[in-house]
């Protein structure tokens, strides 16, 4: 994803840029390499998906709905003023004369394999738009990646053009810091769509397939206000202070990943100065972390320490030879000196750089960046989440030919090394590299529970049909354990019972056809003195432990000088004059969009305050090194039966 691929993919064709940044939930048939499982429209296809998609109590995905690009597109054109592309284009000063304006033409290759004509201009005033024609020549109805696809988009085949898209750089509607946004046009009538199908795998809603990788965020709609209408959130790290800015950025162009002509006017070297004349459009839109002199950070902005800083921009200045740019060609960037001092310059070469690294250099802020991988040492912190998102999810990368490509490249037995060395299982008995796909058992996180009936879930377990309870231990090692029962022990939800305290050891065991998962353990710490009762936790308690003291809303409010993610602290948040049952509503949504229900464990909600890439450390009562229902991890095990049981109002 690059926006080097910016904007080619930009957007509509843009979502296509998703590296391997971002996660989703992996489906059975999307992490064989090489295969196109059959599309069910009904189940929108985890790439291009972010992996918390706010998942609605009915089941339903809100960030692939109609309803969420329909409110995004009302905050950022409440008047519809660009909602069609020659209204957008006109709005963005293409071909007025006035500005710069340029065009190129290149096979994006990495992403969705297209052949893009895109058209970039720099107005007067600073903003920045670009225009992209996404050309795929099919063969039978499917999505063939070919060269061809580049000789569409020279001679501008209106038979083989499958998306047009936009993305510009300024003010929201009532002014102010501009921010990236992103539209989707209908190829034949020029209207601005709500969905997009980028890759053949199902439609999804803007600006989703978009922000995954362009660093954005895909916060919940905020609940109704008083006149009946939902919003998009307004995220309280934003500069600009808008709603629509999702913190999506503009990826620099990685000119060596593209494919070139060698017809006159298209070959690589017609079209360097160009792609150049881009990627210096592209840095004047990242902030600026620390002064500069050098001529080309003049047009960038002061960063805030709580938002993104800027990463990508050593990417373009080492492409184009340090400050000032000295050379004309974009040239690939080496390892950083990080990763060549831990002699893992093959590490980054083969799985950060064309698999990772873009959009990754979009995300994190100035107070914690671990997941922009700009140093060995802080791709190393997420090695857990690596293992579970490549090796077992299958949700990353998080493109279907990015995907393709990293399992069919050198780089997948590297990753499979590095994880190996870091003591997790990445290969079988055999010495395979292990992928996706096969049966994974997830029974849920160890938990504290009141004595009686207690579901269990195997709902997160992957690529399995046929799933098998068993009990292990009891109390002081029972085998076989006395005072509890499992019922229901051959289905995905059954129900265990316990009449005495104490911990209680369960098995799962996950098959589909004849592959079976390794069997996963399940610890519950049986208290009869269990306050609240885990079914009976409502977002009231889950306010209140946020709001205890000053260790969380110290930080996380809406005036604080840090600029946290979300705000904890009671405030008008629907604007109308009074802090009411409206504001708890959207205070209830803001924190619901914290949870990853497709994997409880990686909910920010119960990472961040148990220090996890957190910045100011672990929270009073979050110390997961303590087992569950220990006085220190109290408030941890109270948001995680929460969660557990569906996170009710």
């Amino acid at each position: 994803m690059a926006l080097t691929r910016l904007i080619g993919w930009i957007c509509a064709a843009a979502a296509a840029l998703m590296l391997a940044a971002c996660g989703g939930g992996g489906s059975p048939g999307d992490v064989h390499p090489g295969t196109d499982p059959a599309i069910v429209k009904s189940e929108p296809n985890a790439f291009l998906l972010f992996p918390n998609p706010q998942v609605q109590p009915d089941g339903s995905l809100q960030t692939t709905s109609p309803a969420y690009a329909q409110a995004y597109y009302a905050a950022i054109d409440p008047n519809n003023a660009k909602d069609t592309l020659a209204k957008w284009k006109a709005a963005n000063g293409f071909d007025t004369g006035t500005g710069t304006q340029v065009t190129v033409v290149f096979g994006d290759v990495r992403d969705l394999g297209f052949g893009r004509r895109i058209t970039g201009r720099q107005n007067v005033d600073g903003t920045l738009a670009f225009y992209a024609e996404n050309y795929l020549v099919k063969t039978g109805g499917a999505y063939a990646f070919s060269p061809i696809n580049l000789e569409a988009a020279i001679v501008r085949d209106v038979n083989a053009l499958v998306y047009a898209a936009g993305i510009e750089f300024s003010p929201g509607p009532a002014g102010g810091v501009s921010f990236a946004k992103y539209f989707n046009f209908n190829v034949a009538t020029g209207a601005r769509e709500n969905m997009a199908d980028v890759d053949g795998r199902g439609d999804k809603a803007m600006p989703g397939p978009c922000i995954v990788c362009h660093g954005g965020r895909a916060e919940a709609l905020t609940p109704r206000d008083a006149s009946g209408n939902v919003h998009f959130n307004l995220l309280p790290n934003a500069v600009s202070g808008a709603r629509g800015d999702v913190l999506g950025q503009l990826p620099p162009f990685e000119v060596s990943s593209f494919q070139f002509s060698d017809k006159p006017g298209y070959t690589r070297a017609d079209q360097e100065p160009m792609l150049k004349t881009m990627n210096k459009w592209v840095l004047c839109s990242y902030p600026l972390p620390a002064p500069s002199t050098a001529p080309e950070d003049a047009c960038r902005r002061t960063a805030s320490s709580g938002e993104w800083q800027g990463s990508a921009a050593t990417l373009i200045k080492a492409a184009y030879g340090g400050d000032r740019l000295p050379t004309a060609a974009y040239v690939e960037p080496a390892a950083p000196a990080s990763w060549a001092a831990a002699g893992q310059t093959s590490l980054y070469e083969t799985v950060v750089a064309p698999a990772c690294r873009v959009c990754h250099l979009l995300r994190g802020t100035g107070r914690q960046s671990d997941i922009d991988f700009t140093t060995y040492e802080k791709f190393q912190s997420y090695t857990s989440r690596i293992f579970a998102t490549v090796i077992d999810r299958g949700n990353m990368p998080l493109a279907k030919l990015v995907y393709d490509m990293f399992h069919a490249s050198s780089g997948e037995t590297v990753l499979a090394n590095f994880l190996v060395g870091h003591g997790f299982p990445a290969r079988d008995a055999s010495g395979a590299v292990l992928r996706p796909g096969r049966p994974i058992a997830d029974p849920g996180p160890d938990r504290v529970v009141r004595r009686g009936a207690t579901p269990l879930s195997a709902s997160n377990s992957l690529f399995a049909d046929t799933y098998a309870w068993s009990m292990i231990s009891g109390p002081n090692g029972a085998v076989p354990p006395r005072d509890a029962i499992l019922t229901n022990a051959n289905t995905a939800q059954p129900t265990f019972n316990a009449t005495t305290d104490g911990t209680y050891v369960v098995s799962l065991e996950a098959s589909k056809a004849s592959a079976r998962s390794a069997p996963k353990l399940l610890s519950l710490v049986v208290q009869s003195a269990l306050t609240p009762e885990p079914n009976a936790i409502r977002f009231a308690d889950i306010k209140a432990a946020l709001q205890e003291g000053q260790q969380c809303q110290g930080c996380h409010a809406p005036a604080s000088a840090l600029h946290p993610p979300i705000a904890f602290t009671s405030y008008d948040r629907d604007g109308d004059g009074a802090i009411g049952a409206t504001d708890d509503a959207w205070f209830y949504a803001e924190v619901r969009s914290r949870i990853n229900f497709t994997e409880i464990a990686a909910s920010a909600l119960l990472q961040k305050p148990a220090g996890q890439h957190h910045f100011g450390g672990l929270g009073n009562g979050f110390d997961t090194s303590l087992t569950p229902g220990q006085p220190g991890r109290a408030k941890y095990d109270l948001f995680q039966n929460w969660i557990l049981n569906g996170a009710p109002q």
